[in-house]
């Protein structure tokens, strides 16, 4: 009952920060689970359903835009990593998590550097807080398509800040992170 975990959504300006939790079943491997950066999106997705129902059990947490802002992206993400291992519905003898900070839980946890390409749980963690986050952001985009939160999910690329200064900053936006509080600097002073 070792449990994998890993987030999604760290680096963009906006969204919510997901993590998921996962055991996986020994008896029932699941071929290609890899680091979810290294994947394609119809990769992905695939993996996802077979994690979903091949694992012992899964999981899924997150920590909203308010939370980031209010406590910092890591903090967010070790909180919503915990949130995730709480809402297993089998308790885990142990949590790895990818990379070096752990989450405060209520079982043994060990951080694993670059876990999500070399340990099979964390890699299925990373796959699904991957996929259940991009969906989240798909959602965004149909409410606000000029921004083209389908390509760029909420990540600094240069047609995300480009909507960002044409048509302003959404309350989905981080406001703690440097480039959107620039734009409400710049927006407060004209």
């Amino acid at each position: 009952m070792i449990c994998g975990s890993d987030e999604a959504g760290r680096g963009p300006l906006a969204g919510p920060v997901c993590a998921a939790a996962v055991i996986l079943d020994p008896g029932r491997p699941i071929a290609g689970l890899a680091d979810s950066k290294k994947l394609s999106a119809r990769q992905r997705l695939r993996l996802a359903t077979e994690i979903q129902e091949r694992s012992i059990a899964w999981a899924l947490g997150w920590a909203d835009v308010e939370e980031i802002d209010r406590i910092n992206i890591l903090q967010a993400s070790l909180l919503a990593m915990a949130r995730a291992v709480e809402a297993l519905h089998v308790p885990p003898v142990e949590v790895l998590v990818d990379g070096k900070h752990c989450p405060r839980m209520a079982f043994p946890v060990r951080p694993i550097v670059r876990g999500d390409a070399s340990t099979p749980s964390i890699s299925a963690a990373s796959i699904l807080a991957k996929t259940a986050r991009d969906a989240v952001m798909l959602q965004v985009h149909l409410l606000h398509p000029q921004y083209g939160f389908d390509r760029h999910k909420g990540y600094p690329t240069r047609a995300h800040l480009a909507a960002i200064a044409t048509h302003g900053v959404l309350p989905i936006h981080r406001r703690s992170f440097a480039p959107v509080r620039r734009f409400i600097e710049q927006a407060t002073v004209l």
